[in-house]
């Protein structure tokens, strides 16, 4: 069992339940899954950055991504329906709580001038979405392999009913919110 998950067992599900006063342990918020996303919109001319992409997210993620087409075609953008345009992969349980370990607690204290993140990226229904600028921050990508550098967004899906909840519950679980 990953530290995060029974980190989320022993401190966590306490915690919210004394806060919220669940009556139910069922009831308590937990993550769902995390998806990661990143676009690649220069793969309309050059297929083999988007090969990079996805190797490159593989080996952050520990998982084959899968690749995303164009669900219409964009005249003005020279994107026509089913071009290969981005990569996503999508993580449940253990690998979830492994990449959120890693998240909060290697790569984004890499991140230049960081000071935390903004606690109103919550889109309503406890779910929170950051974007990242460069996969330089997670150490397992090599600086000297890297062709271009190419930002994702990270999709944190939880099944609090509110955004109080879901963001009390990212803080517990030790996520680094701008005070």
């Amino acid at each position: 069992m990953s530290r995060l998950k029974e980190r989320y067992e022993m401190d966590v599900v306490p915690a919210m339940q004394k806060e919220y006063s669940y009556k139910n342990v069922m009831a308590i918020p937990k993550l769902e899954k995390i998806v990661i996303n990143m676009g690649v919109g220069e793969a309309i001319q050059n297929a083999k950055l988007l090969d990079s992409a996805a190797e490159e997210l593989a080996l952050i993620v520990g998982q084959k991504p899968v690749v995303t087409r164009a669900k219409k075609s964009i005249a003005s953008f020279k994107l026509r329906k089913g071009m290969a345009i981005g990569c996503s992969v999508t993580l449940r349980s253990e690998r979830m709580y492994e990449f959120f370990d890693r998240l909060v607690n290697i790569a984004l204290p890499r991140v230049r001038d960081f000071r935390g993140l903004s606690s109103k990226s919550f889109d309503g229904r406890g779910n929170y979405t950051i974007g990242l600028r460069d996969q330089l921050i997670f150490p397992e990508i090599d600086y000297a392999k890297v062709s271009k550098i190419k930002g994702m967004n990270v999709s944190m899906v939880t099944t609090a009913k509110t955004d109080d909840e879901a963001r009390s519950l990212l803080r517990l679980l030790g996520f680094p919110f701008r005070s």
